[in-house]
């Protein structure tokens, strides 16, 4: 994902939907993705699914990480930046 963010588009979706967990250090892969592509002047949408949602937000990350509930809204979320 790092050399994708840094060479390809400024704005990437990534679908998490099909994944079951995140651990701690899932958790700061996607916060050093974000991190990256800000530092590119891009972002990072993040397609999650119930799970993934509480587990960011046990850790307080849903403001920082961009979650989306879709493709369709992540697609209209880089269309808005």
């Amino acid at each position: 994902m790092s050399k994708c963010i840094d060479n390809g588009p400024k704005h990437i979706v990534l679908d998490l939907s099909q994944i079951d967990f995140v651990d701690s250090s899932g958790l700061g892969a996607l916060v050093q993705l974000v991190k990256k592509a800000q530092t590119n002047g891009g972002t990072l949408q993040i397609v999650s699914n119930p799970r993934v949602t509480q587990t960011v937000k046990l850790v307080r990350l849903e403001k920082f990480l961009s979650l989306q509930q879709t493709v369709e809204d992540a697609v209209a979320a880089v269309k808005k930046s």
